[in-house]
């Protein structure tokens, strides 16, 4: 989850290594630190915290070169302090190195190297002494840094990305990637590399992802990708599609507000040009962006795996309601780091779904690796173009965000859902359970779901209110049915994980099964009730609640409110959404905006949760 960024052959590169962490925080800030090579000395500046204090400390000891490498991290072995931070250099201070990802035989690594010094507790760091060694082995007048990056790394067991310098190359930076994501560039006698496009953007949208098992020297006069053999490769090119103030914040005070703000027209991209006309005729179909397998294989499934973390799995849950209503296949909603190890029953009737902003979240991955060596077809539903999930899927469907900079997911799940919609659609089409105009109606119908969203942000002021009564409430429970319930569950995560106020998501035909123990006198319960088939079942969940002592935050539509105000201490009312399913979408944008507000009212810093990262790439 650490963010990686290398430039060589720019007078500034210090500067260029700054701005890239800035941009690439949000994937750690543990610590940060960079490492300059000018041919005669590896100097290396690095500060535990934020990357204020590591900018801080390059004011007091400035760096000026044309080759460095930068990290900020999010700690994995070894506590968040200077000595642990990144760069490391080995004890001869000739080769440094900056990872992401963990080193899992590292200890043993560490034993075959003796009495060697090592000056931090972590995995990384035993990198650098082995690169140093292979260095030494080789003729003094032909030392090859790529060579002996190639000779270490083919001993390393993990995931990881790795960038190194060394005196030996001054004008050189070597990466290595597997199973942790890794970009090279090359643009105007420039070369760089990074673990996200983020830090790139400025200087080129031409960029290429390394492939596993794929190594890169970077020099100012180009790229040269090659394999675990030394031999030349072509890595995965792909140009972005977005510009530098996509990533800026653009006078909003959090990139988190400024992405709730984005999400009308995040979710209008997500639903552009969705139909297509097939060339041997018939009406408009819905089509995926990416598809490797052929329809009428899809058409055969009988079983549905939807593989998913964090809030992406509240997505997928309202993914299973979307396929089992149009498609009519079962469909089981899986926590993607636990679903390879129960021996799930997968084969190729089975269809995988795996879901994740980044396409690198790591266990997301590992699952749908398992189910495609099971030979289940994998649809992947992702928001990075030229991500792991996108390449190593039979289908991809991009949501088309944008860059989603904050921590706390915003954007980048209502997109999901619009997503998960669309899967319902198009594999309802493919079994023949939806006639192409019927998909198309629904489609044209989704059109109205932007708008709806806008008229939602214009609640703004009233839910800051809302925010500024309950915001040192001990206990919150949020309670749903049907397409309430994965909103209650993102609910109860947005809050916690930007606030730390205890929070926590039940059905709410689970409230007599035990959860309204925990209600008492001054607890917050947010009812999502929409008008609907279940409406009447969340009014007495509410009043059960009430009786208790328990204040009520009601979630309501125009044809559920005026019931609503009856019992509930505050009502949101939100606009009828165009289609049942669609109703998620609307109804997570007050949640948002309400832990938005309730963070900011307790001084958190709600762009950078403590403790969390925004890509998992590690397990």
């Amino acid at each position: 989850m650490c963010g990686i960024i290398g430039i060589t052959g720019r007078p500034d590169a210090v500067d260029g290594i700054v701005a890239g962490l800035t941009r690439l925080e949000y994937r750690g800030y543990d610590s940060a630190g960079i490492v300059t090579n000018d041919g005669r000395d590896l100097r290396v500046v690095k500060r535990a915290g934020k990357l204020q204090q590591l900018v801080k400390a390059l004011e007091a000891q400035p760096l000026a070169t044309s080759t460095g490498i930068g990290h900020t991290r999010w700690a994995t072995h070894g506590e968040p302090t200077d000595r642990n931070a990144h760069p490391h250099v080995d004890p001869s201070g000739r080769v440094a190195v900056v990872h992401n990802g963990i080193i899992e035989n590292y200890q043993a690594l560490k034993a075959e190297l003796g009495d060697a010094r090592f000056a931090s507790e972590t995995d990384t760091e035993v990198t650098a002494h082995l690169v140093a060694r292979e260095l030494d082995r080789q003729p003094e007048d032909a030392r090859d840094l790529l060579a002996a990056v190639r000779a270490v790394v083919a001993r390393l067991q993990g995931a990881y990305s790795l960038c190194f310098v060394a005196l030996d190359a001054p004008d050189e930076i070597v990466v290595a990637k597997h199973e942790a994501p890794l970009i090279v560039a090359h643009a105007d006698g420039v070369g760089y590399c990074a673990s996200d496009v983020a830090a790139l953007i400025a200087h080129t949208r031409e960029v290429a992802a390394l492939l596993d098992g794929q190594f890169a020297r970077i020099a100012p006069d180009g790229v040269e990708v090659v394999d675990v053999h030394g031999e030349p490769v072509e890595p995965h090119r792909y140009e972005v599609d977005w510009d530098l103030a996509a990533a800026e914040k653009q006078g909003f005070p959090h990139f988190m507000l400024k992405e709730i703000h984005e999400q009308p027209q995040a979710i209008a991209d997500t639903l552009r040009d969705r139909l297509t006309v097939p060339p041997n005729g018939g009406g408009p179909r819905l089509y995926l962006d990416e598809l490797r397998i052929d329809e009428h294989e899809l058409g055969s499934i009988d079983k549905v795996f939807i593989l998913a973390c964090g809030t992406s799995l509240h997505a997928g849950m309202v993914g299973k309601l979307a396929i089992e209503h149009w498609a009519g296949i079962p469909v089981d909603v899986e926590v993607a780091s636990e679903f390879r190890y129960r021996d799930p029953i997968v084969d190729p009737h089975t269809l995988v779904i795996a879901i994740s902003q980044s396409g690198e979240t790591i266990d997301t991955i590992a699952g749908a690796s398992y189910a495609r060596d099971q030979r289940a077809p994998v649809i992947a539903l992702v928001n990075v173009v030229g991500s792991t999930l996108a390449r190593e899927a039979d289908g991809v469907l991009y949501t088309h965000a944008g860059p989603e900079v904050a921590v706390a997911s915003t954007k980048a799940f209502t997109t999901q859902l619009i997503g998960c919609l669309l899967l319902g659609l198009f594999l309802g089409q493919v079994r023949g359970r939806l006639f192409a105009s019927e998909a198309e109606d629904i489609l044209a119908r989704l059109q109205s779901v932007p708008e709806a969203v806008q008229q939602v942000l214009e609640l703004d002021a009233q839910i800051a209110a809302l925010a500024e009564r309950y915001h040192d409430v001990d206990y919150t429970m949020f309670i749903g049915r049907h397409t309430g319930l994965p909103i209650a569950y993102e609910g109860a995560l947005k809050l916690k994980e930007i606030s730390y106020l205890h929070a926590e998501a039940f059905p709410a035909g689970e409230m007599k099964h035990g959860p309204i123990a925990l209600i008492e006198q001054g607890s917050l319960v947010v009812a999502l009730a929409p008008a609907g088939r279940v409406f009447g079942k969340m009014v007495s969940n509410i009043q059960e609640v009430r009786a208790r002592g328990a204040a009520v935050l009601a979630i309501g539509t125009e044809g559920s409110t005026a019931e609503l105000k009856a019992h509930a201490d505050d009502v949101l009312t939100l606009p009828e959404p165009p289609h049942e399913l669609a109703g998620p979408v609307l109804s997570v944008v007050p949640l948002q905006l309400f832990s938005y507000h309730v963070a900011t009212l307790r001084g958190e810093d709600v762009d950078q949760p403590r403790n969390l990262a925004k890509t998992v790439t590690v397990e």
